[in-house]
């Protein structure tokens, strides 16, 4: 069920905090991604807000076949999902795949953050993110250069939803009467985002296949 970012917050924070007290991130950046990814919640199939990838190996009861949205320097790449159902150029040197592939599931929407919260934990690639974990867009901006998804506009979408977020924050500033040349409320901000957007996110196959843990 798509919810409003005010009770997207409400709903989720307290486990956004839990990474927040163990990880040290802010948990206005853990809404953020999982608002993005999930669209607000309406796209969490299996309690899975964060996009982490499965293996075909995987217990049945811990993997599912979704369809995504993958970007990608090669049309050649279709080996790599278990179907694709389109290629299409979409700029130089970048492909946009519709495909289906493994991800994780969740018995509980808490599980999905947790496992989130062990990825950046025992992920390398996310050490630089980490450092900044306090600061939500200095951690955005790490987890999109160390490749977290393949959308070319993953920060600047990040940053949006960000700013959604901490307006929807437990004691926030209300928002003054929108004039002319002030940004749009939420709900227009909102439908800025294209389907495609609003989609999961998921990461580069190979490179998020190896970040995660072996059970």
């Amino acid at each position: 069920m798509k919810l409003t970012p005010k009770d997207f917050v409400a709903t989720f924070l307290p486990f956004a905090l839990k990474t927040e007290e163990k990880a040290k991130i802010s948990a206005v950046a853990i809404l953020a991604q999982a608002a993005l990814e999930s669209g607000w919640g309406e796209k969490a199939p299996g309690n899975m807000f964060f996009g982490v990838k499965a293996r075909k190996s995987d217990p049945e009861d811990k993997r599912q076949l979704v369809t995504t949205t993958e970007y990608l320097d090669s049309p050649d790449k279709g080996n790599l999902f278990p179907e694709v159902l389109s290629v299409e150029q979409v700029g130089p040197k970048r492909w946009k795949y519709r495909v289906k592939d493994w991800f994780r599931k969740y018995p509980t929407a808490e599980g999905s953050f947790d496992d989130h919260t062990r990825l950046f934990l025992t992920s390398k690639r996310y050490a630089e993110a980490l450092k900044v974990g306090s600061d939500p867009i200095a951690f955005v901006q790490e987890i999109a250069k160390a490749g977290y998804a393949t959308s070319p506009i993953y920060f600047e979408m990040l940053t949006k939803m960000v700013r959604m977020i901490e307006r929807n924050m437990p004691g926030a500033a209300v928002p003054a009467r929108r004039s002319v040349g002030m940004p749009p409320p939420e709900e227009e901000l909102l439908e800025t985002f294209s389907e495609d957007e609003l989609r999961m996110l998921v990461p580069n196959w190979p490179r998020r296949r190896a970040a995660v843990p072996k059970k």
